[in-house]
């Protein structure tokens, strides 16, 4: 009659060892997630900035209002003699400034469709969370481009010249699908100096994008900002996710969602953008609209740029990371570039501005089509007259990815 007992002994010790192993792994489990939050709330606090005000959006982005002289640029020595005396910039010869949309103009962005703004004194800056880092693929480097193990893809025109000294321009804005993680597509104006080859390469891109991971998983369009001094290695980010770019404008931060959006035959929306160098101190500034100064990439940031950018590009980009065949990510408005005005994305008014800072036009003639993946998404560059409106130098670029030309 004693085995059963030796049975029922065994069991127990069976059953207390398999708990001990799960217990254990719970533990080691659960340390590993407060280490990793650990870090998160640590990166956390290196990124953000504390506001005098936090405004919240319909699209769940948060908006701190922090004082000017506290924003992430300041964090770098070199800007210290910055924080107290602003020094604006000479705009360009040729560009028209409205002066009624310096004091006021229609809300373009989500955030500040509730009618509140930040106050005098203070710069918007969107907030990032948790939920923005744990959907990065690599946190660490969170906010800048990763270009390893993926591809990217371009529609895009080169300017034939050697010099420029800013460039501007009206982007057709549209909400174009990104299919998976890793991937986003843009439209944008790049600046450049320097090579990948010599890790020196400075750039300064702005425009619009939609790239779910740098917005915890937000596929809206938004308007913004990047640059790089080494090739994209180990410098540069979005926005202001690390000190670069001096905010000054009080209703416009980089990185919010840009409404209202276009539709296939229906009402276009673009955004005006001028990026051009100061000749007064060599800063590279941002305008939006007619003439709303955003700020500026201060010029110690980018010693390549310094003299003026010895490359100009319009146009849009896309990542691919699918592994059997080809992305569905779309560029620009999904279609491809012959299917013209309401259709496909474009980009009008296509300007450069030269060394005498003046703002010129940039005839067809002079931009350059390099076909990158013609069968996925493709440009087609137009001048005179647009359907529907009298544009200036315009094209038009875009597709869907992946279709039975593409795969």
């Amino acid at each position: 009659m004693a085995q059963p007992c030796i049975h029922i002994s065994m069991f127990f010790v069976v059953l207390l060892l398999f708990l001990t192993s799960v217990l254990s792994r719970s533990i080691t489990n659960h340390t590993i997630d407060l280490d990793k939050l650990s870090r998160i709330r640590e990166q956390l606090e290196k990124i953000n900035k504390p506001g005098v005000k936090t405004i919240k959006s319909q699209d769940g982005d948060i908006i701190d209002c922090v004082l000017f002289h506290e924003q992430p640029a300041f964090d770098l020595p070199e800007l210290k003699d910055q924080k107290t005396t602003l020094q604006l910039p000479e705009w360009p010869e040729g560009y028209n400034i409205n002066e009624n949309t310096t004091t006021g103009f229609e809300s373009f962005q989500l955030w500040s469709d509730s009618g509140e703004e930040c106050p005098e004194g203070t710069v918007p800056i969107l907030r990032i969370t948790e939920q923005h880092l744990l959907r990065a693929g690599n946190m660490p480097r969170f906010g800048q481009k990763v270009l390893n193990n993926s591809q990217h893809e371009y529609a895009i025109v080169n300017v034939k010249q050697d010099k420029f000294y800013g460039a501007k321009t009206s982007i057709n804005v549209w909400a174009p699908k990104v299919s998976q993680a890793g991937e986003f597509s843009l439209a944008q104006i790049w600046l450049a100096s320097g090579s990948f080859e010599a890790k020196d390469l400075n750039t300064i891109e702005v425009g619009w994008q939609v790239f779910p991971d740098n917005y915890g998983g937000d596929k809206n369009p938004r308007l913004f900002g990047y640059w790089t001094r080494d090739a994209y290695e180990t410098t540069g980010c979005h926005n202001l996710v690390c000190p670069g770019f001096v905010q000054i404008h009080k209703r416009i931060p980089l990185g919010a969602t840009i409404k209202p959006i276009s539709s296939y035959n229906g009402k276009q929306f673009q955004i005006n953008l001028l990026v051009w160098k100061d000749p007064k101190n060599g800063n590279w500034w941002l305008s939006f609209g007619s003439g709303i100064l955003i700020g500026y990439w201060p010029a110690s940031l980018l010693p390549r740029l310094k003299s003026h950018a010895d490359i100009l590009q319009f146009g849009g980009e896309i990542v691919n990371c699918n592994r059997n065949g080809h992305t569905t990510t779309q560029m620009g408005s999904g279609h491809f570039a012959e299917e013209g005005f309401k259709k496909a994305a474009f980009f009008r008014d296509i300007n450069l501005v030269n060394s005498a800072n003046k703002v010129t036009s940039i005839p067809a003639r002079n931009l350059l089509t390099p076909r990158n993946h013609p069968n996925c998404y493709n440009t087609k560059v137009s001048s005179g007259k647009g359907k529907g409106k009298v544009y200036d130098t315009h094209f038009f670029f875009g597709g869907p990815g992946k279709n039975p030309n593409c795969s």
